[in-house]
């Protein structure tokens, strides 16, 4: 589907479409933003992350204005990518994508994503209506169940019925390296999962504390919105223990580079 020559791990979830996460090879500058970044809002040079975007953009046969990246703000807001938004004007589209944690599409030849470093990224694709979706779950977006809302907005906009969807879960800090506080652990409770699905307690200078599987909460909340669990992709790498290809906020501190993962819908 393309000749890409970026950093990336791929996912095959469907011919007609390229969905990836980017990974950091080393690229002409400094740590800690020395790896591929695209993400503009993290603290990088600009020229560096424009330098980064146009090898993207060129690896994916996607023109620059229809690479879509929100700024992220661990809420649940979704923003749904369609010839309206390529409209407006770039000044626009900034506040448009502003305080987005999820975006959907079925346009073809773009790219959607989104940007993490430890957080989950979510990657949905519809493949009877042929659209997707990406979404960005760090602890509160997950409490706030962002992946089965982000379905429920597919299927609002495009018809998605579950059983259609293909499912990835990218690379994000596991459970071993995530721990938390107590209230943590209690608002995931208090959003519906069972502590002992999702986390365990370890021991730690002051006692124990909990420790949360992101990807285990992601999988119950979007095989419970009906996503069948074989059509579910699960990257099993801890971006926490593995900087030498991924960014880790936590590791590396947040002024750091991101890993975007992100989906392309081609022509059927």
């Amino acid at each position: 589907m393309t000749d890409a020559t970026f950093p990336h791990i791929a996912y095959s979830i469907d011919s007609r479409v390229m969905a990836f996460s980017t990974t950091r090879e080393a690229y002409n500058t400094s740590a800690p933003y020395d790896g591929f970044n695209i993400t503009h809002y993290c603290g990088d040079q600009p020229a560096h992350v424009a330098a980064c975007r146009s090898r993207l953009c060129a690896a994916l046969h996607v023109a620059p204005n229809r690479l879509v990246l929100p700024r992220q703000t661990h809420g649940t807001a979704i923003r749904l990518i369609d010839d309206a938004f390529f409209a407006l004007t770039d000044e626009e589209r900034a506040a448009a994508l502003d305080g987005i944690d999820a975006v959907m599409t079925a346009a073809t030849d773009c790219c959607i994503g989104v940007s993490t470093a430890d957080c989950l990224p979510i990657l949905l694709y519809d493949a009877a209506h042929h659209c997707a979706a990406a979404a960005h779950a760090g602890w509160r977006g997950m409490v706030g169940r962002i992946g089965s809302r982000t379905l429920r907005a597919m299927t609002a906009a495009f018809g998605t019925r579950p059983e259609d969807v293909r499912a990835v879960l990218g690379p994000a800090i596991t459970l071993p390296s995530f721990e938390v506080g107590d209230e943590v652990a209690e608002a995931f409770a208090a959003a519906g999962f069972r502590l002992t699905d999702i986390g365990r307690r370890f021991p730690a200078r002051d006692g124990e504390r909990w420790h949360i599987d992101l990807h285990a909460a992601a999988t119950i909340d979007l095989c419970e919105a009906g996503i069948d669990l074989c059509h579910l992709m699960v990257s099993a790498t801890d971006t926490f223990t593995h900087t030498d290809e991924f960014f880790s906020a936590r590791r590396l501190g947040i002024g750091s580079g991101r890993i975007f993962t992100g989906i392309v819908l081609r022509e059927m």
